[in-house]
């Protein structure tokens, strides 16, 4: 019977790989503490597939559940950091770094930021949306139907450097006028009243620190008239929403 398993399993080898060679196979067999110990006088399955392994049963798996448990509280203590420094917290986007994302310097691309920071933009508009009427009110915000947002400028400060494998955490929020003479002097408060400041930060879930921040000037437009449009307090008022405990912005 061993030796018909052995026999069976050299096809089914190449295609689980769960080990490397028919000697793997073999002292698996005779360790006692592989699931697929033979004790002696007893017979094992027929082929390899009547046998599943258990997920837990390695120390590979045992190390990939404690890598995910260890990150997920990475990500939770990040979240807090971005809430603390004012976020809200249905608004923070999570951008996972793909290796591409990194250049000859071996760390992620300047420009890949604008497009982290566009990602996060565009939750938080959508957010903005459900508050402004639900659902289609958010699907014509994103698509520029009615009055929508269009960006105007952006800055991007950069902190760190960021490496693969990393995960960012980034939010968006509205600055109030009070606050815009702490921004950096390349981006000027404008007194057009069609225009709308946010600020956002990238946090490093890896390095547990913020690794950049970007400001940026919106502005209110409408597409039926082709032409941009200072907000009703019904705009004004969805953009503070979240944000009336930390701010009197928005109430007046």
């Amino acid at each position: 019977m061993f030796f018909r398993i052995l026999s069976n399993t050299k096809q089914s080898l190449r295609k689980s790989r769960r080990y490397n060679s028919v000697k793997a196979l073999q002292a698996a067999f005779r360790d006692p503490s592989s699931p697929f110990y033979l004790a002696p006088g007893t017979k094992g399955p027929g082929s390899p597939e009547e046998y599943e392994l258990p997920p837990d049963s390695t120390p590979e798996s045992s190390n990939m559940q404690s890598d995910t448990s260890s990150f997920q509280q990475l990500v939770e203590q990040g979240r807090m950091k971005l809430v603390q420094a004012g976020f809200h917290h249905p608004t923070i986007w999570e951008q996972p770094i793909a290796w591409g994302d990194q250049d000859s310097f071996q760390h992620v691309n300047n420009v890949q930021y604008v497009r982290y920071f566009e990602s996060s933009r565009i939750l938080w508009m959508n957010h903005l949306g459900h508050r402004l009427g639900g659902p289609d009110e958010a699907e014509a915000l994103r698509k520029g139907k009615g009055i929508s947002l269009i960006i105007k400028s952006l800055n991007v400060n950069y902190r760190r450097p960021v490496t693969y494998p990393d995960t960012l955490l980034i939010s968006h929020k509205p600055v109030p006028p009070t606050q815009s003479a702490q921004l950096s002097n390349s981006v000027q408060q404008s007194s057009d009243p069609a225009a709308l400041l946010l600020t956002s930060s990238a946090f490093s879930v890896t390095q547990q620190a913020f690794v950049a921040h970007c400001h940026e000037t919106l502005v209110w437009y409408d597409y039926k008239k082709l032409r941009k449009s200072a907000p009703g307090e019904e705009y004004r008022s969805a953009v503070w929403e979240p944000y009336l405990q930390e701010t009197s912005i928005g109430k007046d």
